[in-house]
């Protein structure tokens, strides 16, 4: 049985951990509160942006685009999107299983983020690009990396554009997702807006200048911001499951806290029966 002082350096011990888990939770939080406010308000925006698409291509009629065609290369190029860090539960073993799935002699990859890069190294696949992400990625952080694998796209080095990353629904949900770039599924477009009212059938928009024109900037810009979305919704995944680990963790610190000190009373006590039985044991011997 340990004695009182192994105990009391333990119940110390676990202390300072649940202080700098607490510390860490609310750092996480605090990041994780204006994650999810960036993730949720473009939303609505990217909705916009694919009824736009979906009316100019309206305008069309059938025409194509390479964009909406298959590559010409043999791979697969794959935007894999990771945390920089640890302590966010079991995201980073989710996200990582998922990217294993893919073949590894016919895929290639482009990282965004610390974890994704040190795992390519250890499992020994192609790696083409790794882009640092700030804790708020912006547009233009988004757009390189967009613009990179569209030209890996438009050389013919690929075939297909992946993107795998973890998607935000809530602060205790997140989920990962692979989801096609390149090429565009026109389906997308009328799948997204279903059940919103379309463009009102009368209306005359004149196009300048002309149909061809403006779709092809606004599918380059849909390109740029997809990613840009999917940037955010990853560093809202990480914050969420940063800070619910390390919520749970110092809930169980202060649970093992209070088993530490019960352990520490009863051992106490003991020793003080022990002391007064020796006590009364001797007083007997001596009477």
């Amino acid at each position: 049985m340990p004695n009182t002082r192994d105990i009391r350096r333990r119940i110390k011990s676990v202390r300072n951990t649940a202080q700098i888990t607490k510390a860490m939770q609310m750092v996480a939080a605090s990041k994780m509160r204006r994650a999810q406010q960036a993730a949720l308000a473009g939303r609505d925006y990217s909705l916009m942006l694919i009824r736009t698409l979906n009316y100019v291509r309206h305008h069309l009629g059938e025409a194509s685009h390479p964009l909406f065609e298959p590559g010409q290369g043999d791979n697969e190029l794959v935007l894999l999107v990771t945390p920089d860090k640890g302590l966010c539960g079991a995201l980073n073993t989710n996200l990582l299983r998922e990217a294993a799935k893919f073949e590894s002699g016919a895929t290639c990859y482009v990282t965004a983020g610390r974890r994704g890069t040190q795992w390519l190294g250890r499992a020994r696949r192609q790696l083409l690009a790794d882009y640092p992400l700030s804790d708020s990625p912006t547009f233009r952080e988004s757009r390189n990396i967009s613009r990179f694998c569209l030209e890996e796209f438009n050389a013919g080095r690929c075939s297909k554009v992946t993107v795998l990353f973890t998607y935000f629904v809530n602060t205790l949900t997140q989920e990962p997702i692979t989801r096609t770039l390149l090429p565009i599924d026109p389906s997308v477009f009328k799948q997204a807006v279903q059940g919103v009212e379309d463009h009102d059938g009368s209306l005359q928009i004149k196009f300048e200048p002309d149909p061809a024109s403006v779709l092809e900037a606004l599918l380059t810009y849909y390109l740029h911001y997809q990613v840009q979305q999917v940037l955010l919704n990853a560093r809202a995944s990480e914050h969420s499951a940063r800070m619910v680990a390390m919520k749970n963790a110092t809930d169980n610190a202060k649970t093992l806290i209070k088993d530490l000190t019960l352990e520490y009373n009863k051992v106490r006590q003991a020793g003080i029966t022990n002391e007064l039985l020796e006590i009364s044991t001797a007083q007997m011997a001596l009477a």
